[in-house]
């Protein structure tokens, strides 16, 4: 395989085999066609802003109860750009970290309402309204532990307002479709974000956003068993008007992020009145908030529960884009979470499973999350999940006190992305000579290219989701070009997670086979 690209390095990813085999140039029962795949770079869409994760809720024990040895190693697992003595990454390099800005249920335990106690979480507002900055320390030790391994993207988020502000007093609602906040507490619960946006930008970690509200078309009743708050769209209005005026007051660069919607079809349609249509109601003409100094020119949606069958998957994230692309200004599309939750003929949300099926599942979404919807972020659930379910990247024995740690492929596979593929880079054009439509291409090989502009790096990210091998050629077209010989692969499989292989030669076809990841790193001659 001849390979022209544009700069220094060129970094290529192969989902490959899911029987531990090593990539290779041999023939192997090669299945079909040689796939000739195509990379225009001077075809440009959206800028890439990070891949991330979110600290709920387990961070809050491990951080500040587990050993240190423990803490460095998922710090390491989640952020670390290193890799160790034989060449193999260390960890997968998140670029963004979720900080949940608890509502105050520990503090009211079983009176709480929340059974489970790793979903109750700290506050830093107190029961006569001063500030305890040394609440919630071990998310804060992952803060700094993320901010150490290269971190500069913090997302201040919130599941409920603090409960000495709730109207149930508690931090969950009633049941019904209105927020659980009065409106004549918009402004202190802006100070409060405020004030705690201050504290973490005088520890050097400053919050690059403040999400004040999360999910809002949910009920976020006691059954739903954690904190939480629904919200109409004016009420969101509301609290945003009120935050953006203490940003500026308090003189923080901090942008507010909404509306971190439940489900992406809820952005652009939905049948809940006034939770719906939100990115016409916050990005349209009529918008009573979308030329604010402080609100950030994005819409924050989730994936959960749009992602089968593979046409509608594919069809939500169609009319995101065209709706994205029709509102008033022009705005970001930030895919700001998703876990596998909904159960469907091809996978299911309950019990661990920390092999390659689930990490190529999400692998598939993360896929048209960013080229059919043009998500400039991508950030995943739970970093790290004592629970029996398809919601972490690292998992853990739900023990507050200590336990062991365990790895799954779904963290890996993330890192085929994460890791590579860094924040101010840009998807450029692909073509292949298939012709396969996205819907076609979601049972066999899916790509898309990134270019570094800095770096001189160049990023191809290819998905082999069936199970039969395939042959590809890939070449480059546009930018100034330079030969290339050789890559250095970085195979997850089975057996393997991100593990460096012998450097191999790219004047010939590579063979693909069936469902696994490889990373296959080339850099150009000086």
């Amino acid at each position: 395989m001849n390979i022209k690209l544009l700069g220094s390095v060129v970094v290529i990813f192969f989902m490959t085999t899911c029987n531990g085999d090593n990539i290779s140039t041999e023939k192997q029962d090669q299945k079909g066609d040689l796939l000739e795949v195509t990379v225009n770079l001077e075809e440009s869409y959206q800028v890439i802003r990070g891949f991330g994760a979110s600290d709920a809720w387990s961070i809050q024990f491990v951080g500040k109860n587990w050993s240190l040895e423990k803490r460095e190693r998922i710090a390491d697992l989640l952020f670390s750009t290193d890799v160790d003595d034989v060449g193999n990454p260390v960890g997968i390099g998140l670029s963004i970290w979720r900080f949940n800005i608890g509502a105050g249920s520990a503090r009211q335990g079983e009176e709480s309402g929340i059974n489970d106690p790793w979903r109750r979480a700290e506050s830093f507002l107190t029961a006569d309204s001063t500030y305890d900055w040394n609440r919630q320390q071990g998310q804060q030790w992952f803060v700094r532990a993320a901010a150490e391994r290269g971190v500069d993207t913090f997302i201040g988020f919130v599941n409920s307002p603090p409960v000495l502000l709730t109207k149930t007093g508690k931090a969950y609602g009633d049941g019904g479709e209105r927020a659980n906040i009065a409106p004549h507490h918009y402004d202190d619960f802006a100070d409060y974000l405020a004030r705690i946006g201050t504290y973490f930008e005088s520890q050097g970690t400053p919050f690059s956003y403040l999400s004040p509200v999360n999910e809002p078309q949910w009920d976020w009743s006691q059954d739903n068993g954690q904190e939480g708050s629904p919200y109409q769209n004016v009420e969101i209005d509301g609290v945003v008007q009120a935050l953006n005026q203490k940003l500026q007051e308090y003189n923080l660069d901090t942008k507010i992020e909404i509306p971190e919607t439940a489900q992406i079809d809820f952005l652009y349609a939905g049948n809940l009145p006034g939770r719906s249509r939100q990115i016409e109601h916050f990005f349209g003409p009529e918008s009573d908030v979308r030329e604010l100094p402080a609100v950030a020119q994005k819409m924050a949606g989730h994936s959960y529960f749009t992602t089968w069958p593979i046409s509608d998957m594919i069809e939500k994230r169609r009319r995101v884009r065209q709706h994205i692309e029709q509102a008033a200004a022009p705005i970001e599309y930030w895919m700001s979470e998703y876990c596998i939750l909904a159960n469907n003929e091809e996978i299911r949300g309950g019990s661990r499973d920390f092999g390659i099926n689930p990490a190529l599942y999400v692998a598939r979404v993360l896929h048209y999350d960013m080229t059919v919807a043009h998500a400039s972020s991508w950030q995943w659930w739970l970093a790290v999940s004592p629970y029996d379910f398809k919601d972490g990247l690292v998992y853990i024995d739900q023990d507050i006190q200590n336990g062991r740690v365990y790895e799954s492929k779904l963290l890996w596979g993330l890192g085929n992305y994460s890791r590579f593929i860094r924040p101010g880079s840009v998807r450029v054009g692909i073509s292949r000579s298939d012709r396969a439509t996205p819907e076609e291409a979601s049972r066999g090989i899916m790509a898309s290219a990134y270019k570094h502009s800095e770096s001189g790096n160049i990023t191809v990210v290819l998905i082999n989701y069936s199970r039969e091998q395939h042959s590809l050629s890939l070449t480059f077209q546009g930018g100034e070009s330079a030969e290339i010989g050789d890559v250095t692969p970085f195979v997850t499989s089975a057996s393997q997670n991100l593990e460096q292989q012998p450097v191999i030669s790219v004047d010939e076809p590579l063979f693909l086979p069936a469902r696994s990841v490889t990373t296959l790193q080339a850099v150009t001659p000086n």
